[in-house]
């Protein structure tokens, strides 16, 4: 019986764990626990392998060939930074990085990801239904967000709407109430779609609700990031759900072979509901985004709810993603074919990012609006790891005369990349841009809003794990009501922050400084 196999029940939230299971024991004969020694094990092999041969004629073979491959890496049309991060590595240890380099630019595993995802939307183009009459009213209302509009079609089958309401969620907890009332309306339909799915409260409330969905006859899919094998949730996770009948799958499991598809995470946070609905934003499945647990003081992050056709491109955005896996593909339509057009004002452009795609979509979309704004651009982030462009098109803002405002965590949550983040601080604040630290805790929240007219809600980070190795997602909003609410949010936030000064920046703590000069040429690996 389903109910026997449960290891904790009560009337409120589903825990299929049982506590046992997530302690000690799992922790040193857990299938993950196996599979990070092993993968330790090739690591140190091939790092021992290379020591030994160091000081070899192996040693000048390499240096000349890390020459040519330094040429190769120059003149390669990347970001520069990237270019940076491996010259140093080949200048330091070229025995070990030339060859790394050769396994990262031929490996299989990423090739045959990028290759299945290419011919996903190849297939998906079927199902795309462009709006010239919406575009072209864009066109007359700001000619410029058309072309970025244009820009995102071409690079990655982003339509634009304007026949979508947008409810701004200003916090996790007003997620999570919003959540659960759309889930009850489900008839049809639910996929979810999360970087981090963890047991607790938030996970167990929704599960129940799902539970009773699947037996009123209600299709549900759950995606996560396969990183929540680690700690989080065991291998088998997705067999528990199945139990429950809910289709389960993880996006590239940990596996016992060493592989740079690993680097590549499904960082997206996407939950549609009968193709009407679909939410997005900073917010994972786990309880500290409610502030049911406490890691890092109080979590402040921020969704969206779209209502109407922009709820279509999410729904698509997810069958891509879980198509991966599959072969032959399924048949879109009857997903695809539930949006439903509701009257709203404004125009809504729901986009994802690649790590495949040779166009930056995430990282385009955030420069276009600080290269349009005449007035301010207000920007929440939890880290601040840019490269040369970014940096530039913030510092240009801000000497154009807008009012450039970032704000950041007081209180980090990883303190290498808090490091990291702060060795750009003086830069940009040389250049005019206010930087502003949340003191009660940690924001992740990743929103950029404009002009009173133009703001973005998503998942994607100001940094290049997001803008360059990560999938993402967002929605850029124009003319909503809701871009007022996003604007008074941050205006909120700012009162509970503190202004970093440059003085700050120079009497800032020794460790601090050498840390984050040490991990700066490594930035793009961070």
């Amino acid at each position: 019986m389903l109910d026997e196999k449960r290891a904790h029940l009560n009337e409120d939230a589903v825990l299929l764990l049982n506590k046992g299971k997530r302690g000690l024991f799992r922790l040193i004969f857990g299938r993950t626990t196996v599979v990070i020694l092993l993968l330790a094990a090739q690591v140190l092999l091939l790092f021992v392998g290379f020591w030994k041969l160091n000081g070899s004629i192996v040693y000048g073979v390499s240096s000349l060939l890390g020459l040519a491959v330094t040429l190769t890496i120059v003149n390669k049309p990347e970001n520069p930074a990237i270019k940076i991060t491996w010259i140093v590595l080949i200048m330091l240890v070229p025995v070990f990085a030339v060859p790394f380099y050769f396994f990262v630019s031929m490996e299989w595993g990423h090739r045959l990801a990028h290759a299945r995802l290419e011919d996903i939307q190849r297939m998906s183009a079927a199902y795309l239904r462009p709006d010239p009459a919406g575009m072209e009213a864009l066109r007359k209302e700001n000619p410029q967000l058309a072309g970025l509009a244009a820009y995102m079609e071409r690079s990655g089958q982003q339509l634009c709407y304007r026949d979508s309401q947008v409810k701004y969620l200003p916090s996790g907890e007003a997620f999570f109430k919003e959540v659960l009332r759309q889930l009850e309306q489900a008839k049809h339909f639910i996929f979810l779609e999360y970087f981090i799915v963890e047991e607790g409260y938030m996970w167990g409330r929704i599960l129940r609700l799902l539970e009773r969905k699947v037996k009123a006859g209600v299709e549900v899919r759950v995606l996560y990031d396969g990183t929540c094998a680690v700690g989080k949730l065991p291998y088998q996770y997705p067999k528990k759900l199945e139990e429950l009948g809910i289709r389960c799958k993880m996006y590239a499991p940990l596996r016992p072979l060493v592989s740079t598809h690993y680097n590549n995470r499904d960082h997206r946070k996407i939950l549609v509901i009968d193709g009407r609905v679909a939410f997005t934003g900073g917010i994972n499945l786990a309880d500290e985004y409610i502030n049911k647990r406490v890691l890092h003081g109080h979590w402040k992050d921020t969704a969206v709810v779209l209502t109407g056709g922009a709820a279509r491109n999410f729904t698509l955005m997810f069958l891509q993603m879980w198509s991966v896996s599959e072969y032959p593909y399924e048949d879109f339509t009857p997903y695809l074919d539930a949006a439903r057009p509701v009257e709203a004002e404004g125009w809504v452009l729901p986009y994802c990012s690649s790590p495949f795609d040779t166009e930056k979509v995430g990282e385009m979309a955030y420069m276009d609006i600080l290269n349009q704004a005449t007035d301010y651009v207000h920007i929440t982030t939890p880290y601040l790891i840019i490269d040369h462009e970014l940096t530039t098109a913030l510092t240009f803002a801000a000497k154009r005369g807008v009012d450039v405002k970032l704000i950041l965590p007081a209180v980090p949550d990883k303190k290498t990349v808090f490091a990291l983040t702060h060795t750009y601080y003086r830069e940009l604040l040389e250049g005019g841009v206010q930087i502003y630290e949340y003191t009660p805790g940690f924001i992740h929240a990743k929103m950029f809003v404009s002009d009173d007219s133009t703001a973005v809600v998503g998942s994607i980070n100001l940094d290049y794990r997001s803008l360059y190795l990560h999938f993402e997602c967002a929605a850029l909003l124009y003319r909503c009501p809701a871009v007022a609410d996003v604007e008074r949010d941050f205006q909120e936030t700012l009162a509970k922050c503190h202004a970093v000064t440059l003085e700050e920046c120079r009497t800032a703590r020794l460790s601090q400084k050498l840390t984050g000069l040490l991990l700066r040429p490594l930035a793009p690996l961070m």
